[in-house]
């Protein structure tokens, strides 16, 4: 069988790195002084493996929620003689100056710091800790790293007396001597650092990204003219003397010039431009012109007139955004743009990591593939947004087109083809966007992306994670209706058809309380919509043998609001067979039967006896109230009115009128609340009713219940009744047909009734 989309398995080095990390006390640590974590000290760990925890345990801070960090982690790696760096990658916020003052012993060869608006000067301090080893540092968007006092509060008020102090330029830090360094990346230098003076003692760069800086002078570069490959001068403004400058850097393999085109700029590319950088830079292999204007009619053949055949394919370089990137040797061509997949793919790819902005553009190219046409590489294509997502968790644009898109990357079209743990990739980055954004587009779109997956049974790794965020959703503040209505059923799916712990633990998350107060709105509004219907059925399923649901229900004024919404919605159909589902569920705890038993119920119970609503379903389940309700025996009626024995005879009438044939909007996953009806004398009525229950479900669906009810000891019972004098006649004699089914059905159990299955209701 050919492998699913994405389902090849993580590495053991992997699954043992994301275990260690997730159980440090019981692995590689223990608890030392002041409960400061500590590495045990028969541990000595290689940089391969160091390296691979330190970068894993970025991650899973960035994009697991059930993630614990641990406020030492990095004091682990402050002695080089029992764990070794190398190659570190941290991003974002959660990096102190302390975590790297950490691991300032270290022999680190790569550093990549990203977006770490946390750090200030005291980390540039450290960073001439590695001086001697470094060969890769990258700074993008380490925007206070170069201020004493940076604007992130924790960052500065580690040492720092005077918090009132305002940020002030770091001075005295330069490159001076770090001799290795060969591949720098400084994207988002603030403008006030002149990145001249910065740059100078290095005299080996190779490469060098100097994105979104503003440069004073240019002549500069070219004291690398005979080593820099590749030069990244993304957003930075072009003049005549910048250009000459990059001609004179003739070893350069990679030419980045693009620029967002929202930006405006006075340089203007031109052919002649164009054609001078081709002539003049030779070992060019990819070159990146993108959000430039005035490149309409730059194609190949003016390429060919400039150098003869051509060194690399190129295209139509088009004038809206990022859509003339391109990628280029002598045997292939790489190209960004929005032409066709192959583009929009390539550009997601080459821009998510430093310039979001473009490959949320990117994003919503594929989205439209994705909703109009096909999307041809599945799997590069959710692989590539997942990537997004995960790397710009607090890039609201990001989020929203990401999410849209995922809701088409994974709905039936493509589903066959996508593996389990691909769409628990999506799951997971679909409920870190729910996380960090109450904004009702992203909302939206992760809750519609949800309903493309099998419910409770895909969701069920994340099962508490996703009811939190969706009780969430449900807060009285939130009005958007098709968010609450997505979101109600979202919840109904995941109380139905799993086991009771489950249920209970939900319950106890505020689930009866959430969905009682949408009732409650919508009975203000005098609305019966299908947030109300849902909501009535998600507390059914919720309170089905989870006693404690039940006691809720009843103690948040559940019984007030079903008089209310009975009296409000006469005719509403589906309201009140939700409604009365929910009330058997309460009527089969014994503990709480009492509070059902008042002359006001019992007489609504009774009413609805006669009820011709969605067939039987109303007058069913009111009468399946009442049988649990008299098998607590007269003693317990206290009432005079209405009389137990004219409530009886009501519910023998109405079992009477009721077709056995009936095919069912109801799901059981137990017969075991019917089935202790039957051995007993206290209530005929009540035996009566759990017969006749039986009897229609192996009846219709034998294939479904039949084997159920064997399973069960429901075949035992049933001859129990037999053996009772009290029993009824039609009661034993509807006991012996059931008992004849199971038995047809064990002798030949592919034999099934011609009725087709319907997509059933929930029991609860």
């Amino acid at each position: 069988m050919a492998a699913k989309a994405g389902d090849n398995p993580d590495s053991l080095m992997t699954l043992a790195t994301v275990f260690c990390l997730r159980n440090l006390r019981k692995t590689m640590c223990y608890q030392g002084f002041r409960n400061k974590l500590c590495l045990r000290s028969d541990i000595f760990l290689p940089s391969e493996i160091c390296d691979k925890l330190v970068n894993t345990y970025m991650e899973l801070v960035h994009t697991d929620s059930n993630f614990e960090p641990v406020e030492s982690f990095f004091q682990l790696f402050s002695d080089p003689r029992t764990t070794r760096l190398t190659r570190v990658q941290l991003r974002e916020d959660f990096v102190r100056d302390r975590d790297l003052e950490a691991i300032r012993k270290q022999d680190l060869i790569e550093l990549h710091l990203t977006y770490c608006n946390n750090l200030s000067s005291r980390s540039l301090k450290t960073l001439t800790c590695f001086r001697e080893t470094l060969v890769s540092l990258c700074l993008f968007g380490c925007n206070h790293i170069f201020y004493r006092n940076a604007g992130a509060p924790l960052a500065c008020n580690e040492d720092t007396e005077d918090e009132e102090e305002s940020p002030a330029l770091e001075t005295d830090f330069n490159f001076q001597g770090f001799n290795r360094l060969r591949l720098l990346n400084l994207g988002g230098l603030p403008e006030e650092v002149n990145a001249e003076t910065l740059l100078k003692p290095l005299k080996s760069l190779t490469s060098l990204d100097l994105s979104n800086v503003q440069l004073l002078g240019t002549t500069f570069l070219t004291q690398w003219k005979d080593r820099l490959a590749s030069l990244v001068l993304y957003n930075v403004d072009l003049s005549e003397e910048l250009v000459n400058t990059m001609f004179e850097l003739v070893n350069l393999r990679h030419l980045d010039i693009s620029r967002e085109s929202r930006r405006s700029s006075k340089f203007k590319m031109t052919r002649k431009t164009l054609t001078a950088i081709v002539q003049r830079l030779l070992n060019l292999v990819s070159l990146d012109i993108s959000g430039h204007i005035m490149l309409d009619n730059c194609t190949v053949p003016h390429f060919e007139e400039a150098m003869g055949r051509p060194r690399w394919v190129t295209c139509k370089a088009y004038t809206r955004f990022y859509k003339c990137q391109i990628y280029m040797n002598l045997s292939i061509s790489y190209v960004t743009g929005s032409k066709n997949e192959d583009q929009v793919l390539n550009a997601i790819e080459a821009y998510t990591e430093f310039r979001p902005e473009l490959a949320h553009r990117a994003i919503n190219q594929l989205f439209d593939i994705a909703r109009i046409q096909h999307c041809n590489q599945l799997l590069r294509a959710l692989q590539l947004v997942i990537a997004a997502l995960k790397c710009h968790k607090y890039d609201k644009s990001i989020q929203v087109t990401g999410s849209a898109a995922l809701f088409y990357l994974t709905n039936t079209d493509y589903r066959s083809d996508q593996s389990v743990r691909l769409r628990r990739e999506v799951i997971q980055v679909v409920l870190n966007g729910m996380e960090q954004y109450q904004e009702v587009t992203v909302q939206r779109n992760c809750c519609l992306t949800l309903c493309n997956f099998s419910i409770p049974e895909e969701l069920e790794f994340q099962y508490s994670r996703v009811n939190q965020l969706l009780l969430k959703i449900l807060e009285p503040a939130r009005q958007d209706e098709s968010i609450q209505r997505i979101a109600v059923h979202l919840c109904n799916a995941l109380v139905c058809q799993v086991d009771n712990h489950h249920k209970e633990a939900v319950g106890k998350m505020g689930f009866v309380k959430t969905m009682l107060n949408l009732i409650q709105k919508k009975l203000q509004d005098r609305m019966c919509d299908q947030v109300m219907e849902f909501s009535w059925s998600a507390l059914w399923n919720i309170t089905d043998e989870t006693p404690d649901n039940c006691q809720m229900f009843l103690n948040c004024r559940g019984m007030s609001l079903f008089l209310d919404c009975l009296q409000e919605f006469p005719d509403k159909q589906e309201l009140h067979r939700n409604m009365l589902g929910l009330l058997g569920n309460v009527a089969e705890v014994k503990v709480l039967r009492p509070q059902l038993l008042t002359p006001q119920f019992i007489t609504v119970f009774s009413n609805l006896l006669d009820s011709k609503a969605d067939g039987i379903e109303v007058s069913y389940n009111a009468c399946g109230v009442l049988s649990h309700i008299m098998f607590d025996g007269p003693e317990v009626w206290s009432m005079e009115e209405p009389r137990r024995e004219i409530v009886m005879k009501k519910m023998w009438d109405a079992i009477q009128s009721w077709d056995v044939s009936s095919r069912r909007n109801i799901n059981y996953r137990s017969f075991e609340p019917i089935l202790r009806l039957l051995p007993q004398s206290i209530s005929p009525v009540s035996q009566h009713w759990a017969t006749w229950a039986l009897y229609n479900l192996v009846s219709v669906y034998p294939s479904k219940y039949c084997p159920l009810l064997i399973k069960e000891g429901g075949v035992n019972l049933l001859e129990k009744v037999l053996e009772l004098e009290s029993s009824q006649p039609e009661t034993k004699d509807m006991a012996r047909k059931v008992m004849e089914q199971c038995e047809n059905f064990k002798e030949d159990p592919m034999e099934t009734n011609h009725a087709q299955e319907v997509n059933y209701g929930q029991r609860g």
